[in-house]
């Protein structure tokens, strides 16, 4: 139900963007990568434990880096930083303990990870010409 769930409110999220205009912006999905990166932090907060919220803020750090590179050059590294993330999701609490994160967000974070990524590869590749970037 998780995954099913992710890919539904990725690819709602995403025609919602697309139709009401807001992806124009090519700030739109860097900061939606921004805000995926640091919901790890926030369930640290909520978990009350430092250790987490230390342990995540390097892998944070890329994921914020990878949005403002894929804002300054090219939307195509916001689609490798949402996958990315769906990666790091799956594998997140293998390598991390966390104890405000649900035990249902990484499959449910993997899956709207990479279906917001393929919908954003989707708008990249069906775009030519000057709006490629969105603007």
């Amino acid at each position: 139900m998780e995954y099913a769930i992710g890919v539904g409110l990725a690819v709602l999220a995403g025609l919602f963007l697309s139709s009401a205009g807001l992806d124009r912006d090519r700030a739109a999905y860097p900061v939606i990568l921004i805000v995926i990166a640091v919901l790890y932090e926030l369930f640290a907060v909520m978990g009350g434990s430092t250790t987490a919220l230390l342990s995540e803020l390097l892998p944070t750090a890329v994921f914020v880096a990878v949005s403002v590179l894929g804002f300054r050059t090219s939307l195509w590294w916001v689609v490798a930083g949402l996958i990315g993330h769906g990666v790091y999701d799956i594998l997140h609490p293998a390598i991390f303990t966390n104890p405000g994160a649900p035990v249902w967000w990484p499959m449910f974070c993997m899956a709207y990870d990479v279906a917001a990524g393929v919908f954003l590869s989707w708008r990249l590749m069906r775009l030519r010409g000057p709006q490629a970037g969105f603007a």
